[in-house]
């Protein structure tokens, strides 16, 4: 099931050159897990709440993978050129199965809740 590496980060008005490594970089430390960008420098389109900063998706073959990619030794190096110059919270997450119905879980949890 595929997985995804999601930030939300807060960059700086001016980016600094670690930033700009960390961006030449990074797509070689994805190849080896299967990891490609889905989202990366796209504008947000807020239609509900706020959202400051920018959004970065990258999918996975499964979360195994993306949390190998994460861990890696590659990846990890080119952490603090990221954080340094920017805040910004990052997440792993497995996404839904082919054939998932939003409604099949409601009436799961409805039932969940309705026992407890």
């Amino acid at each position: 099931m595929t997985a995804y590496a999601v930030g939300h980060l807060y960059p700086a008005a001016r980016l600094d050159g670690e930033v700009f490594a960390d961006m030449e970089r990074i797509q070689s430390t994805l190849a080896p897990f299967g990891g490609r960008f889905l989202v990366h420098g796209a504008t947000v389109e807020v239609l509900e709440g706020s959202w400051p900063g920018g959004l970065v998706v990258v999918g996975f073959p499964g979360i195994d993978e993306a949390r190998a990619w994460y861990a890696s030794a590659a990846y990890q190096e080119l952490i603090p050129l990221r954080t340094r110059h920017m805040a910004g919270d990052v997440v792993l997450v497995d996404g839904v199965a082919p054939g998932y119905d939003a409604a099949a879980t409601a009436a799961r949890l409805r039932a969940a809740q309705s026992a407890a």
